[in-house]
């Protein structure tokens, strides 16, 4: 019996390190199968370039659903900073001094309102899906009050090198996405800081006691996701070259998908960034494969679906003793 116990417990572990990346192969395999156009260079480059926004936010969530909290605000963050980039960019300056102050903005609305999370979860002990709940409704309202709910165009032509642009053939929205895990997977794997997320996730308490500034880490890893949002937003808003106020609509909810499906758990304490790169990655390729066979939008919601739960049963069943 406890032979079996020990054996399904190891099972439940190499399937939490490696299933992700098993899934992704598999899905490209058969997703290769099905069409002759998804196994091309300009396919999968798209597929880079598609997912490369979800990636990014989703890199940031990692630090906060490692340290066992939640961050509902990153859809309305996209829109809110996107928006402001948008304002900033079409004030009468130089090109030059108008991006600074558009992409400086932009990532300052996102960096102030994970400090705010942060503070109200670290300080005021408010349950971090409360807190970041009212942040999204606050910045969602925002977002339609900075431009009277219209879009703003005609923002200037060099801005949409950040969303359009190729670098060495590859497009320029995938370097970043490329650079965004670098620097975090180096954080989280490399840094006390990384070992003191997932310390917090783990036990709080045992982090606090072992001499970790809980309240700190836990600011930090909001400030880190507030940020990574705003740079997915103004990424956003120069693909789209304009500002959108609705921008962003259930984008947090895809977030948490990529990361709980890359393995991360919900619980806090356990996961990876590449496994949250590889389940973006999963989701970007289930998107574009179900795309080329001709299957709807909406059927796609529902597959997407089933893949969520599937991610958080098998969640549940590593908890497991």
């Amino acid at each position: 019996m406890t032979e079996g116990r020990l054996s399904a417990r190891n099972l439940g572990r190499h399937l939490g390190e490696y299933g992700i990346v098993v899934a992704f192969v598999v899905e490209i395999l058969i997703f290769s199968a099905l069409s002759d156009h998804f196994f091309t260079v300009s396919n999968l480059t798209n597929v880079t370039l598609q997912t490369s926004l979800l990636a990014i936010a989703a890199a940031g969530m990692t630090f906060v659903i490692l340290s066992a909290g939640i961050d509902l605000s990153v859809g309305s963050l996209v829109a809110v900073c996107g928006v402001t980039c948008a304002l900033l960019l079409k004030l009468p300056v130089p090109t030059g001094a108008a991006m600074l102050l558009g992409i400086g903005g932009g990532l300052a609305v996102g960096l102030v309102s994970g400090a705010l999370s942060g503070v109200f979860v670290a300080r005021f002990a408010i349950t971090p899906f409360i807190a970041t709940l009212a942040m999204m409704t606050i910045w969602r309202g925002a977002a339609y009050l900075l431009v009277g709910g219209r879009p703003v165009w005609g923002l200037p032509e060099a801005f949409d090198f950040l969303g359009s642009g190729r670098l060495f053939g590859v497009p320029f929205p995938t370097v970043v996405m490329v650079v965004v895990f670098a620097v975090a997977w180096f954080v989280l794997a490399h840094t006390p800081f990384g070992r003191s997320v997932y310390a917090v996730g783990g036990n709080a308490e045992a982090a606090r006691l072992a001499g970790i500034p809980t309240a700190r880490v836990t600011v930090l890893v909001y400030v880190i996701c507030g940020g990574l949002s705003a740079l997915s937003g103004i990424v956003l808003a120069s693909r789209m070259s304009s500002g959108q106020p609705n921008a962003g609509l259930m984008f947090e909810l895809e977030v948490i998908a990529a990361v709980v499906v890359g393995g991360t758990s919900l619980f806090g304490g356990r996961g990876s960034i590449v496994g949250t790169f590889f389940g973006a990655m999963l989701i970007g390729v289930l998107r574009n494969g179900l795309n080329l066979v001709g299957v709807g939008s909406y059927v796609q919601q529902v597959v997407l679906g089933f893949v969520i739960l599937l991610a958080v049963m098998l969640d549940q069943y590593r908890k497991r003793p």
